[in-house]
């Protein structure tokens, strides 16, 4: 036998079951797709003429590897308003999930214990067994709310943080003023790094935005343009927190990522001063038509946010089957099993054009 020469650390996870839809959906004719997790609205004309400018006038070699100084410093002045806090510092990552690469690496030592909420984004196990932690689910299930007493009962001496993510990915769900400033206040009399994972912070319908980031002024905080302004594929991120966790964060970029792409933060910085509001009352009025075309079919607990439903599978149905059942009428949607122990639900992206929903819901409805 030839010497192994693939690393232990990459046999924790496997490839993320969204791809092998994707890869389904690329062999389809005329797929019905709501299973994309990204916006279906185009880059903003001003974002992506921004963008050109900064290429066109020779911004495209390496950035500082915290960013362009206009927009780190436009962040600084934003975050500094909203939370006032003395010891929270800002720097640009390659994207919301190179912040989180960066977090775990930067946090998490071999055999620290990492909290996170079942169901989840599919890239939080895998990450932190990368870095060595150890994953430690915690159930949300039936209603998706976070249970305090569940996180508290779940934390030892191990433990080294917890990440939570509002509005959530797959769920929809927003958590509640209570249940965030519980899980802060908890964080911080336990020392325990709180990381907040915000991507859909633009995308709450029902009631203002709040962050753990206001209760718990150690809260790391990763946000970006990649989900509000359909930015997926350019890399622009950002992270705020203590300076001591974000200048490490940045010495592990310097030797990782390098820096996010510089023309895209030249866009990002322009993407500050875009408007949101017509497509957040766009993905409002999408959510009210998904939850709408589903009652009485399907057990849905009601989105506040995101652009994802998580409706339950029929009783005696998993996701999965489900899913595949779909799957054979053209309709794209994900099995809850990817992003949970449980396969008992599965995700719809009402990220899709109104003409798209209405055929995915006529089908689901047939379905049941």
């Amino acid at each position: 036998m030839p010497r192994p020469w693939i690393a232990e650390r990459t046999k924790a996870f496997t490839s993320s079951g969204i791809r092998r839809v994707f890869d389904l959906a690329a062999k389809l004719k005329d797929p019905i797709n709501l299973s994309i997790g990204q916006p279906d609205f185009a880059v903003p004309e001003r974002v992506r003429q921004a963008c050109i400018e900064a290429i066109n006038e020779g911004r495209n070699g390496y950035s500082q590897t915290q960013g362009i100084a206009p927009l780190r410093e436009r962040l600084q002045a934003e975050i500094e308003a909203r939370y006032g806090h003395e010891d929270r510092q800002v720097f640009v990552s390659s994207g919301t999930s190179g912040g989180l690469v960066l977090a775990m690496m930067a946090l998490v030592n071999p055999g620290d214990e990492v909290i996170y909420f079942d169901p989840y984004f599919v890239m939080y196990p895998s990450l932190i067994a990368l870095a060595g932690g150890v994953p430690v689910p915690i159930s949300t299930y039936p209603d998706f709310r976070i249970d305090l007493e569940r996180v508290e009962a779940a934390i030892t001496p191990r433990t080294k943080m917890i990440v939570v993510n509002s509005p959530a990915n797959p769920t929809g769900i927003v958590a509640s003023d209570d249940e965030l400033r519980g899980l802060a206040e908890l964080a911080e009399r336990h020392e325990i790094a709180l990381v907040s994972d915000e991507i859909y912070s633009s995308f709450q319908y029902d009631q203002p935005f709040v962050s753990p980031a206001k209760f718990n002024p150690r809260t790391i905080v990763i946000d970006g343009f990649s989900k509000s302004h359909a930015m997926t594929g350019w890399r622009v991120g950002y992270v705020h927190g203590p300076a001591e966790v974000i200048e490490t964060m940045i010495k592990l970029q310097q030797y990782t990522f390098v820096c996010a792409p510089q023309p895209a933060q030249w866009a990002g910085l322009e993407a500050m001063d875009v408007d949101l509001s017509s497509y957040r009352d766009a993905y409002r009025d999408k959510r009210d038509r998904i939850v709408e075309g589903l009652r009485g079919y399907y057990e849905l607990v009601h989105p506040g946010g995101a652009f994802y439903a998580f409706p339950k599978a029929p009783e005696g149905t998993t996701g999965t089957e489900l899913v595949e059942r779909a799957i054979a009428r053209g309709l794209l949607v994900i099995p809850g099993g990817i992003f949970s122990s449980q396969d008992t639900h599965f995700r719809i992206s009402y990220a899709a054009s109104d003409e798209t929903l209405r055929r995915g819901i006529e089908i689901l409805r047939e379905l049941v």
